[in-house]
């Protein structure tokens, strides 16, 4: 069993309101992702926007070098909210909670890849998902935030949940879910602090999502080829005004 973090990725969620305005970032050396070597990034024009770009970067001896590949993604239906990963809390803006419809912003651990086949060419932990396979988005389930099977841990253990993962099967042929990776959001688990975060394949240009980060199947093909649990990879999802802010503070590429 692995953990998983989201704000539920079907259309469901209510309004955060956004914070005040952008305070001094605040961070400790080294920073948490200074090992990584691949860095997944997602720039959105601002807080409320569902739709961003996304870029793809090495680290080489001489610092971050874009890989020339760029795709349009979209985000939460109401857009992007501060999250709980590795980058420094207590941000100032809108803050992620569970159902506000919200993809976390931050810097955040690339971990388990899914998906709809057994097997799957990719370096990064595959998962192949079952119709029993559940993430738990229930705020207060001792299983919040983790997927399980229900072989497992019964039925009843994911009554309310929204998130069978086996999308093809539960939603009329959904391919939400065919291949995707977790977004390591709220490893911890707090409650009511949003569940279930991944990349996944979009269902169209114009679809957002309630939490996740969704985009073409070329284009999540090409990153569970490229990514590499060895390298340390880590995903960013910022407005393009914080990561301005934030760029030299927290050693991002330049875009």
């Amino acid at each position: 069993m692995f953990t998983l973090r989201r704000g539920s990725c079907v259309l469901l969620g209510a309004m955060v309101l956004a914070g005040a305005a952008a305070a001094p970032a605040r961070t400790s050396h080294p920073l948490p992702w200074n090992g990584a070597q691949q860095m997944v990034v997602v720039v959105i024009d601002a807080w409320d926007a569902n739709r961003g770009t996304l870029h793809t970067f090495n680290r080489v001896a001489s610092g971050w070098k874009d890989q020339g590949t760029t795709t349009p993604v979209t985000i939460g239906r109401t857009g992007a909210a501060w999250g709980m990963g590795i980058s420094p809390p207590q941000q100032t803006g809108p803050q992620k909670i569970e159902g506000d419809g919200r993809s976390p912003a931050g810097v955040f651990r690339i971990g388990t890849a899914f998906g709809y086949a057994e097997d799957y060419p990719t370096a990064l932990p595959w998962r192949g998902l079952t119709a029993s396979d559940y993430c738990v988005d229930v705020s207060g389930s001792p299983y919040y935030n983790q997927l399980v099977d229900t072989k497992n841990v019964g039925a009843k253990a994911v009554e309310g949940s929204t998130e069978a993962m086996r999308r093809d099967l539960h939603f009329h042929g959904d391919q939400a879910y065919r291949v995707g990776f977790v977004i390591e959001h709220n490893a911890k688990g707090a409650t009511g602090k949003g569940s279930c975060i991944f990349a996944h394949v979009w269902k169209s240009p114009t679809s957002p999502t309630a939490g996740c980060t969704a985009m073409p199947d070329t284009m999540m093909e090409h990153l569970l080829a490229w990514l590499d649990p060895k390298k340390k990879p880590v995903f960013v999802l910022l407005p393009k005004d914080e990561y301005a802010r934030l760029r030299s503070t927290w050693q991002l590429p330049a875009l």
